[in-house]
């Protein structure tokens, strides 16, 4: 088979977060409009445990405020910009974060799309695993088999599998044996990795019943290397670009 036609299939890292504000409802729009059939986003809790769709625990990055996000109401957060001006110039300069309810709305008008919802640990570790996990899983149950939950935490991962039933996915911090042990012991649906984190020697990754998606993956030779290692998956924030690599490759074929 040539390789164009085994090319992995594209996560939009935070939705089409090259062209609009990372995990906004207009950044994954884009990419399910683009065609993307996988997204992933970040859950953090506010102050008053409403889940958001938000990466980082504070909002100097993205709003270049010094507030926290766990210290906010969502009352409070949701009338927050957060249009990473710095990046994006003013032209989303008016875009809030969305709850995670709101996202998980728009989801079901999303017709075969996945969303890979990741649960970040400072949430995790300021308000406890358990106070955490039922309030996300409690919005997405309505959503639940379109989504596969998924975190760098362990013990998060296998609470996640009891609790919920849901598909999992363990986010690697670390690609060695241990890992590897661990993964095997779990056995999850799904492993993420970033691709910094592989060693350069283009080794097969590790085989087992999960699928690989390998993340930051910004170009068309760097998706068929990963594919060629055993990658399902790659996830990128440049959405449109990485697309129309594809398409023009299958041109070519």
């Amino acid at each position: 088979m040539h390789p164009t036609h085994a090319l992995p299939e594209i996560i939009a890292h935070r939705g089409n977060a090259a062209e609009f504000p990372e995990n906004t409802l207009p950044a994954l729009e884009s990419a399910v409009q683009l065609g993307i059939r996988y997204v992933e986003f970040d859950v953090q809790l506010t102050g008053d445990h409403v889940p958001v769709v938000f990466h980082d625990a504070d909002l100097a990055r993205v709003a270049g405020r010094s507030e926290s996000v766990h210290d906010l109401t969502w009352s409070d957060l949701s009338e927050i910009p957060v249009g990473e001006t710095a990046r994006l110039g003013h032209k989303h300069a008016f875009t809030c974060p969305p709850s995670l309810a709101q996202v998980a709305d728009a989801l079901t008008g999303w017709d075969g799309v996945t969303a890979f919802v990741e649960i970040k640990r400072s949430s995790l570790r300021k308000f406890g695993r358990e106070a955490v996990l039922r309030r996300v899983t409690d919005v997405l149950r309505p959503v639940l088999n379109r989504c596969v939950l998924i975190s760098f935490d362990l013990p998060t991962i296998k609470i996640l599998r009891m609790m919920s039933g849901a598909r999992i996915g363990w986010v690697l911090s670390e690609y060695d044996d241990a890992a590897c042990a661990e993964a095997a012991a779990l056995a999850p649906e799904f492993l993420f990795v970033n691709l910094e984190r592989l060693p350069d020697s283009g080794e097969p990754l590790w085989p087992g019943p999960w699928a690989w998606a390998v993340y930051e993956v910004r170009d068309l030779k760097t998706a068929r290397a990963c594919q060629q290692r055993g990658a399902k998956f790659v996830e990128s924030m440049t959405v449109r670009g990485l697309l129309s690599a594809y398409q023009e490759g299958r041109r070519q074929w």
